[in-house]
């Protein structure tokens, strides 16, 4: 048995998979997100573990002898917050997250240092780590000066496991302190920031052993404590696995809390200049280029609260069938934007609202706006020189089969939904696992699923969505010029 651990935003999901790779079961434990101030998103690392322990106490209770058979994990984690602890371990304050956007002028200021584009292939985002530090050291001088290690929140679960300080290349990229090429700490981009490779986790590949379980948890779950513990990946990286994209020209379209369309990549091929995240892979001598959108189901569940009317409920009212755009157009800048426009300020806006816009309107114009946004990263992945000619949905929006006809209708490519499984982060999690522990050939691990249908473009709507994607594009500047 292999067990994966995936620590998300919203909770950690704790998933069981056999030698065959068939998913066991599966538990959850919740998370809540902090925010202090507009622009904040905190969460405290004492609550991961808690719901790292109320996740896999489940599988415990309901699964005892599939979780002692364990004999690898394997870890997923959100990208790129900031666990700042000290010469003891100890959690010096709350986690920075990964869409916490109060770091933008300390990201611009790294940013205007050309080695930092040369050496990660990257923009610096404000959502990265290294912007993190440097605001911490503005704003917290005496907390930045008792930090003795930095890790990202999948390796402080990681610390608890095993007792390791150890990171791998896929969640290291999203740092700005890796060369993303050589796979390795930057030690001058690193000094940019007054910090140290003595700072900074070991690194191995995300299918490496990356320490073991400590006694006291193998003995509470009633596991051997020779389990291995992978070095695992980050969020999408592991979903990569998961989905077995990690060959030359797969790609996903993740539709969650924010959105990825993700492509594998054989080689290095940075392109900051169009936004596109260029990342180490969990798989060695492999990369990846994503386009990330910072709201995607959270800006339909947004519209839920604001409705009081759940997700489905609305999504259900729009029925089965493409509807054309109705004029009513919808830009999700909830808390601004990566791909294309790198904007930490922006906000997002309706336009074209009349009279006759009811609730499934506005409903049509936030599902149309997000496969807009994906759109935009269809254009920047392009212009990285990467060309799909079809995705494969995942994440929890993909339920929605009229959103999916929407996403393949703006981008003009075939959207596959993979047969009914679980093959998300935590089970992309759970192979790296097994990778780690029996020595597997990733490749032969890493499949994809079969395909249970596909969602092709709809020809009669094609030139409506075209011209809608136009007035959304045309939007951007406008709204940009009236931002606070």
């Amino acid at each position: 048995m292999y067990l994966g651990l995936d620590l998300g935003t919203s909770g950690v999901k704790a998933l069981l998979i056999d030698g065959s790779q068939h998913v066991v079961g599966s538990a959850n434990g919740a998370l809540e997100v902090s925010r202090p101030h507009s622009g904040w998103s905190e969460q405290d690392p004492a609550d991961w573990i808690s719901a790292t322990k109320d996740a896999v106490g489940q599988l415990k209770r309901t699964h005892p002898r599939e979780l002692a058979a364990v004999r690898g994990i394997g870890l997923s984690g959100q990208m790129h917050g900031a666990t700042l602890l000290d010469a003891s371990d100890a959690v010096l304050r709350p986690c920075i997250l990964w869409n916490d956007t109060r770091s933008f002028a300390e990201a611009a200021a790294l940013d205007a240092d050309p080695r930092f584009r040369a050496l990660t292939g990257n923009i610096v985002f404000p959502g990265f780590t290294a912007p993190k530090l440097a605001w911490v050291k503005a704003h917290e001088p005496a907390l930045f000066a008792k930090v003795a290690k930095v890790l990202l929140p999948k390796d402080f679960l990681r610390l608890w496991l095993t007792g390791e300080h150890i990171s791998e290349m896929s969640d290291s990229a999203g740092t700005s302190w890796l060369d993303v090429g050589r796979r390795a700490w930057a030690p001058d981009l690193l000094a940019a920031t007054d910090l140290g490779v003595e700072h900074m986790p070991a690194l191995v590949e995300g299918t490496q052993p990356a320490g073991r379980l400590r006694a006291e948890l193998a003995a509470r779950w009633g596991i051997s404590a020779l389990v291995t513990v992978a070095g695992g990946a980050g969020d999408n990286a592991a979903s990569a696995c998961g989905m077995g994209t990690v060959g030359e020209g797969h790609a996903f379209v993740s539709i969650g809390t924010s959105g990825v369309l993700f492509a594998a990549n054989d080689a290095y091929r940075p392109s900051p200049e169009t936004a596109v995240h260029t990342f180490c892979h969990a798989l060695p001598a492999t990369w990846h280029q994503m386009g990330v959108i910072l709201s995607a189901t959270d800006s339909l569940n947004w519209l839920s609260g604001v409705t009081g009317r759940e997700a489905a409920e609305l999504t259900a009212e729009l029925g089965d069938t493409l509807r054309a755009p109705t004029g009513v157009t919808f830009l999700p800048y909830l808390s601004g934007e990566r791909t294309p426009h790198n904007d930490a300020a922006i906000r997002g806006a309706f336009a074209g609202l009349g009279h006759e816009s009811g609730r499934t309107a506005l409903t049509q114009a936030v599902l149309e706006g997000v496969a807009f946004a994906f759109r935009d990263s269809l254009e920047a992945l392009h212009a990285a020189g990467t060309e799909l000619s079809r995705v494969t949905a995942i994440g929890g929006g993909s339920r929605s089969r009229y959103w999916l006809k929407a996403i393949a209708t703006a981008l003009g490519r075939p959207v596959d939904i993979p047969a009914d499984g679980d093959f998300g982060a935590a089970f992309g999690a759970a192979r790296l696992g097994l990778i780690a522990a029996e020595g597997a050939d990733p490749l032969a691990v890493c499949s994809p699923p079969a395909t249970a249908s596909t969602i092709e473009p709809d020809a009669g709507l094609v030139p409506a969505f075209a011209d809608a994607y136009r007035r959304y594009r045309a939007l951007y500047p406008a709204l940009r010029g009236v931002s606070p």
